[in-house]
């Protein structure tokens, strides 16, 4: 997949070709926040693997933006865990620890299952979840586990947005774009993401057919096993260090 840093090795230069298509709207707002949501977008797609040197002079040139417009927006990255600066060598994208994976899981689990648990009566708007899910099993027939893994976000975003909360959009939009540092960490994508396909499906019909409180169950076993796997992959690369 060109463009895409999935499976990429950490620490590497990424392509940011795919960034120059943002630079005329970035041109007329010329805010940090709009290059931060751009950048924040590029992460949580796969594009910027945990250990990636973000350059200055590149990143600016492909956005066409000043660089002091570029370094407000790496510092609300920084805020935002995303990002962090090592002194004399440049901005980097985080390599999340252990810790981290865990304070992910624990804000999932609250937010992800409460927008269910909250919905209210059916039938429910599941225009988004519907897009997401059918999107990873595209991707998954493609062969696109990058594409599948994006999908896998957008999906989780989805189930968030039932909530119709913009606050907690915004929450989830940061924190799964975390969660996509983490993704990098699994040496076999399709392994991974490949039976969480049949449990989106499974949840996005629960919700069609306005079983709420049984999508949410199975929400909530979905979101321990997938912990369970990133954290054992984590301790298993700890190991290999």
């Amino acid at each position: 997949m060109a463009g895409r840093a999935d499976g990429g090795e950490a620490g590497g230069t990424p392509d940011l070709s795919e960034l120059t298509t943002h630079s005329a709207s970035l041109e007329r707002s010329g805010t940090a926040e709009r290059v931060a949501a751009v950048l924040r977008d590029r992460i949580t797609e796969g594009y910027f693997p945990p250990g990636s040197r973000l350059s200055e002079e590149s990143i600016s040139g492909a956005l066409a933006v000043s660089r002091n417009t570029l370094r407000e927006a790496f510092r609300l990255l920084s805020h935002e865990r995303l990002l962090e600066h090592h002194l004399n060598r440049g901005v980097f994208v985080r390599v999340l620890a252990v810790d981290d994976l865990v304070d992910i899981y624990r804000v999932r689990l609250l937010v992800e299952c409460a927008a269910l648990r909250t919905l209210g009566k059916p039938p429910f708007d599941l225009a988004a979840v519907e897009a997401a899910v059918s999107a990873g099993e595209r991707a998954a027939l493609r062969d696109d586990w990058p594409a599948c893994s994006t999908a896998n976000i957008r999906f989780h975003q989805a189930l968030a947005g039932l909530a119709n909360s913009p606050r907690t959009d915004e929450l989830m939009r940061n924190v799964l774009a975390e969660l996509r540092l983490a993704f990098h960490v699994m040496a076999d994508p399709r392994r991974f993401h490949e039976p969480y396909l049949t449990r989106n499906r499974e949840i996005a019909d629960r919700l069609a057919e306005g079983d709420a409180a049984g999508a949410e169950r199975t929400l909530a076993f979905y979101l321990e096993d997938s912990r369970r796997q990133l954290a054992e992959a984590y301790a298993q690369r700890l190991t290999e260090r």
